[in-house]
């Protein structure tokens, strides 16, 4: 109980002041309707086929994630604020919460790319338990990756350069597996056919977020 306390305070402190100065969330809903607007432009009227729009949606999610999600950390070293959160809460509680408030952000975020994006090109999804089910996985891996590296890149010097580097080798198995899936369920694709790309989304996701938390303590108390 004292675990889920602690890290509902770190949650709670970061959703306040995202919902108090909203800096991440103007900056990224800006660039999620610049990126699907040059999508819209690029394809003109052509007809583009579903598993084409599959790719440019997870690719649209990727690059709005890891302009977000990298300064999870950053803004703690940026504010001074990282000494009196480490003196409050513990190594663990802080990743837990951290990467709660990220999964609400992205979370967030994808339900605005997925409106926007399929009011601008029209995709269709013909199994969308399916593609839910996808989105819901993916974004636990997403942001499992990219908090802790997030919190690796903040002890670096060049931060913005470093983040995509770290985060699109690690990322790239998950992409691949989440873009095959959406694919198929645009394809209406029996979710029973899905069971493999879910069986590995799942398997991403706990492996990646049990080796983070072990590896957290160490990137945060150094």
């Amino acid at each position: 109980m004292e675990l889920l306390r602690h890290s509902y305070s770190v949650f709670k402190k970061d959703l306040k002041s995202e919902i108090k100065n909203r800096y991440v969330i103007n900056s990224l809903l800006m660039f999620v309707i610049i990126t699907i607007s040059i999508i819209r432009f690029s394809l003109g009227d052509e007809k583009v086929d579903d598993t084409i729009l599959s790719g440019l949606f997870w690719i649209v999610i990727f690059f709005t994630a890891i302009s977000g999600l990298s300064r999870v950390f950053i803004k703690e070293e940026e504010t001074g604020t990282s000494l009196a959160l480490k003196l409050s809460a513990g190594a663990t509680e802080v990743f837990i919460g951290k990467l709660f408030f990220n999964f609400v952000l992205t979370f967030s975020l994808n339900m605005v790319i997925f409106f926007l994006f399929s009011l601008i090109t029209g995709i269709r999804i013909n199994n969308f338990p399916a593609f839910a089910f996808t989105v819901i996985l993916g974004n636990f891996g997403i942001v499992s990756a990219s908090t802790i590296i997030a919190a690796i890149i903040a002890k670096a010097n060049s931060k913005g350069t470093l983040y995509p580097v770290l985060a699109f080798p690690v990322l790239l198995p998950l992409l691949i597996t989440m873009i095959d899936a959406t694919k198929l369920a645009s394809e209406g694709v029996p979710t029973i056919e899905l069971m493999g790309n879910f069986q590995i989304l799942v398997s991403y996701t706990v492996v990646i977020t049990i080796v983070s938390l072990f590896l957290f303590k160490f990137v945060w108390e150094d």
